[in-house]
């Protein structure tokens, strides 16, 4: 039995891995702003009240798990808003590089003490985030931020390499959640059936790379 932290559990992909991980019998601990129903139902533990884009909210969080030793760190937190560049706002674009890039980055800190040997890091970036992959531009602030977490992630897999733990980047696919409106090609359930399959097995070989949840690496 492994003990795993997702953020942003309460609802979509982050729900859907704490669903299948805890029916699976891993010890699961949902981190987010606020519980949902369907959080609640599930019986894990929940910590409420936390904020990767702050500081102090992420230091709450590791206040609250000091002694407990991770297996398995998702960060799935995450936000989208839609930009053009004819209607590009620097605030929005400001807020998702807060929330996207430098979240899975505050959170991944503030936990190290609590990864070992063995330890995996999910980061839940996006293919949009591919530089080599970008037919069509758009979404300034969420493409930005998800390049910038990629990077991070890869700065991550050579840091934590020593330590033996693994650092993976993950694209979820185009997935029909609140996020995106509803939009996708695949529902939560899906992708978190494939998220967790890449999770598993995965190793310290594979640090610092960037997978489809359909199982073949990603360009930068």
């Amino acid at each position: 039995m492994a003990t795993i932290l997702i953020t942003g559990a309460n609802r979509g992909i982050g729900l859907e891995l704490a669903t299948r991980l805890s029916a699976r019998g891993d010890s699961v601990i949902a981190a987010c702003r606020g519980a949902s129903p369907e959080l609640r139902e599930l019986g894990i533990e929940i910590i409420e009240g936390i904020d990767v884009g702050s500081d102090e909210s992420v230091q709450s969080l590791a206040d609250a798990l000091k002694g407990t030793r991770l297996d398995w760190l998702i960060n799935n937190a995450g936000l989208l808003d839609r930009t053009s560049l004819d209607h590009l706002d620097i605030v929005s674009k400001e807020r998702q590089f807060r929330i996207n890039s430098l979240g899975p980055l505050r959170v991944t800190l503030a936990l190290s003490r609590l990864l070992g040997g063995g330890s995996k890091v999910g980061i839940v970036s996006s293919r949009v985030g591919s530089l080599a992959d970008n037919s069509s531009g758009g979404n300034y602030g969420y493409r930005m931020s998800k390049a910038a977490v990629n990077m991070a992630g890869v700065n991550l897999a050579h840091e934590l390499r020593s330590r033996e733990i693994a650092v993976f980047l993950l694209h979820p696919g185009y997935v029909r959640t609140g996020m995106t409106g509803g939009g996708g090609s695949k529902d939560a359930s899906s992708a978190g059936r494939e998220l967790i399959a890449l999770m598993d097995r995965m190793t310290l070989a594979d640090t610092g790379s960037f997978w489809h949840a359909d199982g073949y690496q990603l360009p930068w």
